[in-house]
């Protein structure tokens, strides 16, 4: 059975590119490792839920515990990107937790847990390009519990925004343009009825009032012959 089913406390394949150490090495260090490293957190996830979490296959009364959580930051914001370390005061408790919450859902995700060669300082930043994980860097899918689109789809995005923008801008310089609601057009269309209506002269006026004269004659004799 050992041989079909595979122990939940053994550390993964993965190896930190950062790291001087060789595979056997790490296997030798990781065989004693106090460090978890956590990830697919959600980026409103809080240190005090971690360690809420995390605190549960720890043994406080026989000095172990969580000794402490250093949380993942965008290089650029310095705002949570998704990952976290969790240190132990023993490895035991580490392959505890490793083995028992691994898997498990925290803020309605699936996080992942591995042993990790120990927290050093500058780990704790992203190393994507855009300032967070590599993985949110390239990912295409919408995750709203990772800052929605990835970083190159969002990139991609602001960029089609402002050729869309400065496409508009261009169009409202030139005249008759209908970036603006067709606004130009309909002021234009307005001084040009203004301009083709002729203005009344005096001849018009002169005609109307004779008009007006010959029908009050008229009606005079009608009603002198009556």
């Amino acid at each position: 059975m050992a041989h079909i089913v595979s122990s939940l406390d053994q550390p993964s394949s993965y190896k930190d590119s950062q790291a001087r150490v060789d595979r056997q090495k790490q296997n030798e260090l990781l065989a004693k490792s106090t460090t978890l490293y956590v990830g697919n957190l959600s980026f409103y996830t809080t240190e005090e839920q971690i360690y809420e979490l995390f605190s549960r296959c720890t043994s406080p009364d026989e000095g172990g515990g969580i000794k402490r959580i250093i949380m993942g930051l965008d290089r650029n914001t310095r705002t949570p990107c998704g990952f976290c370390f969790v240190e132990y005061y023993t490895h035991a408790e580490a392959l505890a937790c490793l083995r028992y919450i691994s898997g498990t859902k925290l803020d309605e995700r699936i996080i992942r847990c591995d042993l990790d060669l120990g927290y050093r300082e500058g780990r704790q930043f992203g190393r994507g390009k855009s300032g967070g994980q590599v993985r949110d860097e390239h990912r295409a899918d919408y995750d709203p519990g990772r800052g929605g689109w990835g970083a190159q789809a969002q990139r991609l995005e602001i960029e089609r925004r402002r050729e869309v923008e400065e496409r508009y801008a261009d169009a409202e310089d030139k005249p008759g343009a209908v970036a603006g609601g067709g606004g130009d057009w309909k002021a234009q269309d307005g001084a040009a009825e203004n301009t083709l209506k002729r203005a009344r002269s005096p001849e018009d006026e002169g005609d109307s009032g004779r008009g007006n004269r010959t029908r009050i004659d008229e009606t005079a004799d009608h009603d002198a012959r009556m």
